[in-house]
C-alpha cells in the first residue's frame, strides 16, 4: 500500500511552530506560525543580523516600542525576542495580499485601481498613520509591500519603524566618504528622507501621496532600476502625477494629491489627518463630517449613489420602481391607480402589452383573450396586481441597456435574472406554496441587484470584479493563488458587497422588509427538512433559483442537466419539492423566459452564453448517471453488516454523528490532515459496514486521482489501481468515474454487472477492484474535481442508505473538502 500523505516535518522558534514560508527579504523571513499558548496563527517575522551597525537589543527595543500601537489600520506587532540568539518578532497573521499584489492584478487596467477605491485605500492608510504618529512613530517606509488587504478590503500598515533599511552613501559625497543614512526604499522616499534627515510625520504623507498616486496610475512615480538615480530625482525635482488618468481623477483628486507630493514639507499637508479630511470630503462632499474618517458601508454607499444619479436613468427608474411598488401594496389605491402609472411612460405600456399577450398569459383569466389584450386595465384585471407589478418591474429593469456600450452583459445578466425569478415562481406553483408564487418571482429578480447595478452603472468594474474572481494561474497554465470570492472581490473593488449595494438600493427604492430580507443570503447547507417559516423559505428559494440559473448560465449545455439535477437533490426537501419537480420548473421556465424574451425583443448572438438560457435542460445522450445519483432508501429498521456485526440504521445514524463531531473537534485545533482524513473514512468505514473504503487524490503531474490509503479486506492491493482521469476524452463518452467526479454528484451503483453500468467501467476497476455495490464521493474546489472517496460492499443492492445517513455522509465529505482548504 502507498504511504499516506507525507507529514511534512515542522520546524519550531522558541513556543511557536513555523507552518509556511509567507516571504523573504534582505532583512528577514517571515513565516506563517502556530503560537500554542493562545492557539492562534501569527506572522513570524525572523531577523537576520543588521547590516547598518546597529545592534539586535536596539532592533528589538524600537520593535517593543511600536507594539504600544493598536489601531483597526495596523497590524500590531504582539512579541518582540530573541530565541538561542535568534532575533524575531510576532505580527498579527493578515490572511490576504498585499497592495502591491492587488496592483499586479490590475493587468487589463494597466494597474491603476478606481480612484474611489483607491481613495477609500489611501483613507484607511491615513487613518493608521495619524494614530502612529500621535503616539511619536513614524514608518519610514511606506510601500505597496507593506500594506496588507484583509478580507473585508480594509488595508493594514505593517512594519511601523521597523522596516528594511537601506543605507547608501550620500549622492553629494564623494568616493570613500559616508554621507548621512538613508532610511527606506528609494521610490517612496520623500526629499528630506533622501537628505537623511531626522524622520518627521511628513515624510510619511510624501510617501502616501506616492502610493495614491501609483494606485490612481498604475504608474511607479519614482522607479530607476538605479536606487541612486532615484534618490536624486527625489531630491531635486518635483514629481508630478502622469497625464491621462480616468476621468473620475478630477482636478480636485489630482490637487489633493500634488499637494501631498510637494517637496517642501511646509507646502505638503500639514499632517495625516489633514490629508485624510481632503480625500473624505472628495469622497463623500455632503456627509464627511469634519475631521473624521465618517467610513463604513453608509458612506461607501452614499457615494455610488451620487455615481449612478449623475446618469440620467437612474432617478427615473428608481422612482417608477418606488411607485408601482407603493401602488400594488397599499391597500387603497385602485386598478386604475396602476394603470395610470404604467400608462405615463408609452414604451413600457408597449411592451408590457406583448408581453402579456404571449402565450402564457393569454390563457389567464380562464379561456384564451380573442384577439389578445388590448389595454394595461385589462392586463391587470386578469393577471392581477402582483404578477403587473413583477412584469412591469422587469421591463424598467431592462430599459435603456440597448443605447449601452456593454449591452450585451447586461442583457445577458438581466436574463439570467428574469431565469431565477421565473423558476421562483414555478418552484413555488408546484410546491407547498403556491400562495407565494409572486413574491417569489420578485425576491429571485432582485436577489443579486448590486450585481445587476454594478453590471448597469459601473461594467468597468463589474469587470474587475470578475478578473478578481478567476484563479491566478502560472506560465503553464497551472493554476498558483485562487481567485476571490465574489463578496470578497466586490467590497476591494466597490467598498461594499454586491448584497450590501443591492439592499441599500431597496431601502432606497422603498422596497418592503420582507422583500429585502428575502435578498440576504442563507449560509451553509440547504436543511433537511422543509422549511415552514415564509421569510426563511423566500430566502432559500431565491438562493435555489439563482444558483441554478447561474449554473445554466456558466455550464456547457451537455453538462449543465447533470448539475441542475444535483443541485435540485440538495434544495428540493427544503422547498417541499422533490427532485424531479424542481427539473421540470427548470425546464418550464426556461420557456417562459423564451417566450418572454422573445416579446421584449431580446436578440441575442451565437457566441451568447445566454442562449443557455433558452435551450432546453436536456441529460446528456450519454448520461446514464442520473438514476444513480443517491437518494434515500426508505426501508423498515434495516441493519447494516459490519464485519460480522449488525448495525441497526439508528446506530448508524450514531457512528456517523459521533465521528463527525470528533472531527470537528479534531480541526478547531492545529491539526494533521491525513488524521483527519483517516477519521473520516474510519467513521464511514465502521457506521454503514463497508468492505472497502478508499481515498483518492489529485495528482497534478498526471491529472488523475490516484489511490492514496484506505481501510478495509485487501486494501494494499486495491489502492495502488485506483487511476481516474480527470480531463475528459476529445472523442467519446467519459468512463463512469471521471464522469461522475465531474459532474460533482454523490453516486450510488447498486449493481456494478448491470449492462449500462459495466459498459462505463474503466479497465483498471474492472481488474483488481470489481466491486458489486459502490459509493463514489468526490470532492470540488472551485467547481473542479480534486479528491475522491470510494466505499464498496459484496453484493449487488447492499448498500442501503437513508436520509439522516445521507445526510451525515455529505458532511463526512465535506468536513474532508474544509480540512483541504483550512490546510492550503
Amino acid at each position: 500500500m502507498p504511504a499516506p500523505l507525507a507529514d511534512l516535518h515542522v520546524p519550531q522558534l522558541g513556543r511557536f511552530h513555523l507552518l509556511k514560508r509567507l516571504g523573504e527579504g534582505a532583512q528577514a523571513t517571515v513565516w506563517l506560525a502556530h503560537d500554542p499558548r493562545l492557539d492562534r496563527e501569527v506572522a513570524l517575522k525572523v531577523l537576520r543580523p543588521p547590516s547598518d551597525g546597529r545592534s539586535v537589543d536596539e532592533w528589538l527595543h524600537e520593535a517593543r516600542a511600536v507594539s504600544r500601537l493598536h489601531h483597526p489600520n495596523i497590524v500590531p506587532v504582539f512579541e518582540a525576542d530573541i530565541q538561542d540568539g535568534q532575533a524575531y518578532l510576532v505580527f498579527e497573521y493578515v490572511a490576504g495580499g498585499s497592495l502591491a499584489d492587488r496592483m499586479r492584478r490590475q493587468v487589463d487596467s494597466g494597474g491603476a485601481l478606481p480612484a474611489r477605491v483607491a481613495v477609500e485605500l489611501s483613507l484607511g492608510l491615513l487613518d493608521g498613520l495619524q494614530a502612529a504618529h500621535q503616539a511619536g512613530v513614524v514608518h519610514r517606509d511606506l510601500k505597496p509591500s507593506n500594506i496588507l488587504i484583509d478580507a473585508k478590503g480594509r488595508p493594514r500598515v505593517m512594519d511601523f519603524g521597523i522596516a528594511g533599511r537601506l543605507s547608501v552613501p550620500s549622492a553629494n559625497s564623494g568616493p570613500g566618504q559616508i554621507g548621512p543614512r538613508i532610511v527606506g526604499t528609494p521610490a517612496y522616499l520623500s526629499p528630506e528622507a533622501a537628505r537623511g534627515e531626522l524622520p518627521t510625520p511628513s515624510m510619511d504623507v510624501f510617501a502616501a501621496a506616492v502610493l495614491l498616486a501609483e494606485m490612481l496610475s498604475g504608474q511607479r512615480l519614482n522607479h530607476d532600476p538605479d536606487p541612486w538615480k532615484s534618490v536624486r530625482r527625489v531630491k531635486d525635482e518635483e514629481l508630478q502625477l502622469p497625464p491621462g488618468l480616468g476621468p473620475e481623477v478630477d482636478d480636485a483628486l489630482r490637487a489633493i494629491v500634488q499637494r501631498g507630493l510637494a517637496r517642501d514639507p511646509a507646502q505638503r499637508w500639514p499632517s495625516a489627518l489633514a490629508m485624510h479630511d481632503a480625500l473624505a470630503r472628495w469622497l463623500r462632499p455632503e456627509a464627511a463630517p469634519e475631521g473624521a474618517a465618517a467610513q463604513g458601508e453608509g458612506a461607501a454607499l452614499e457615494f455610488l449613489l451620487r455615481r449612478m444619479r449623475i446618469k440620467s436613468d437612474f432617478p427615473a427608474m428608481s422612482q417608477a420602481i418606488s411607485r408601482i411598488q407603493r401602488l400594488t401594496q397599499s391597500e387603497h389605491e385602485s386598478l386604475s391607480s396602476l394603470s395610470n402609472e404604467i400608462l405615463k411612460d408609452v414604451a413600457l405600456t408597449q411592451k408590457l402589452l406583448r408581453l402579456v399577450n404571449t402565450v402564457q398569459f393569454r390563457h389567464t383569466g380562464g379561456g384564451v383573450q380573442a384577439g389578445g389584450i388590448s389595454t394595461v386595465s385589462r392586463a391587470v384585471a386578469l393577471i392581477g396586481f402582483g404578477g403587473i407589478r413583477n412584469l412591469a418591474l422587469s421591463l424598467i429593469l431592462l430599459e435603456r441597456m440597448e443605447n449601452k456600450a456593454h449591452a450585451q452583459a447586461l442583457r445577458e445578466e438581466f436574463l439570467r435574472s428574469l431565469m431565477a425569478a421565473s423558476l421562483a415562481r414555478e418552484l413555488c406553483l408546484n410546491g407547498p406554496s403556491s400562495q407565494e408564487s409572486e413574491e417569489a418571482f420578485l425576491a429571485a429578480l432582485f436577489y443579486h441587484l448590486g450585481r445587476s447595478l454594478t453590471e448597469f452603472y459601473f461594467p468597468e468594474e463589474a469587470r474587475q470584479i470578475r478578473r478578481m474572481r478567476r484563479p491566478e494561474q502560472g506560465p503553464a497554465g497551472e493554476e498558483i493563488a485562487p481567485g476571490l470570492s465574489e463578496a470578497s472581490a466586490s467590497i476591494q473593488v466597490l467598498g461594499m458587497s454586491y448584497e450590501q449595494l443591492g439592499l441599500g438600493v431597496a431601502r432606497q427604492w422603498g422596497l418592503p422588509e420582507g422583500l429585502q430580507e428575502s435578498m440576504r443570503r442563507p449560509s451553509g447547507e440547504p436543511p433537511q427538512r422543509w422549511i415552514d417559516k415564509p421569510s426563511e423559505r423566500q430566502r432559500w428559494l431565491a438562493h435555489a433559483a439563482n444558483a441554478v440559473a447561474d449554473v445554466i448560465l456558466h455550464t456547457e449545455p451537455d453538462q449543465a442537466h447533470a448539475k441542475v439535477h444535483a443541485m435540485a437533490q440538495r434544495h428540493a426537501r427544503a422547498l417541499g419539492l422533490s427532485a424531479s419537480d424542481f427539473d421540470q420548473a427548470a425546464d418550464r421556465a426556461r420557456a417562459r423566459l423564451s417566450q418572454m424574451a422573445e416579446a421584449m425583443g431580446i436578440a441575442l448572438p451565437k457566441s451568447s452564453p445566454a442562449r443557455r438560457l433558452l435551450a432546453p435542460l436536456q441529460p446528456a445522450p450519454d448520461d446514464s448517471l442520473s438514476p444513480h445519483q443517491l437518494q434515500a432508501t426508505v426501508l423498515e429498521e434495516p441493519t447494516l453488516s459490519l464485519t460480522g456485526q449488525a448495525l441497526t440504521r439508528e446506530q448508524a445514524v450514531e457512528t456517523l454523528a459521533s465521528g463527525i463531531q470528533d472531527i470537528t473537534n479534531a480541526m478547531v485545533e492545529s491539526f494533521k490532515l491525513n488524521e483527519v482524513l483517516r477519521m473520516i473514512l474510519e467513521t464511514i468505514f465502521r457506521a454503514i459496514g463497508f468492505r472497502r473504503v478508499v481515498f483518492c487524490l489529485r495528482d497534478p503531474k498526471s491529472e488523475q486521482l490516484t489511490g492514496r490509503f484506505g481501510l478495509g479486506e485487501g486494501v494494499e492491493a486495491v489502492v495502488p489501481a485506483f487511476r481516474v482521469p480527470l480531463r475528459l476524452p476529445s472523442h467519446g463518452a467519459p468512463d463512469l468515474f471521471t464522469a461522475v467526479c465531474h459532474k460533482g454528484a454523490d453516486t450510488l451503483i447498486a449493481d456494478a454487472s448491470a449492462p449500462n453500468i459495466a459498459e462505463r467501467l474503466p479497465p483498471w476497476y474492472q481488474g483488481a477492484v470489481r466491486a458489486p455495490s459502490f459509493l463514489l464521493l468526490p470532492m470540488m474546489l472551485k467547481g473542479q474535481p480534486f479528491a475522491m472517496i470510494y466505499a464498496d460492499k459484496a453484493r449487488p443492492g447492499a448498500i442501503d442508505l437513508g436520509e439522516k445517513e445521507l445526510a451525515l455522509l455529505r458532511t463526512l465529505r465535506n468536513q474532508a473538502v474544509m480540512a483541504f482548504k483550512q490546510v492550503a
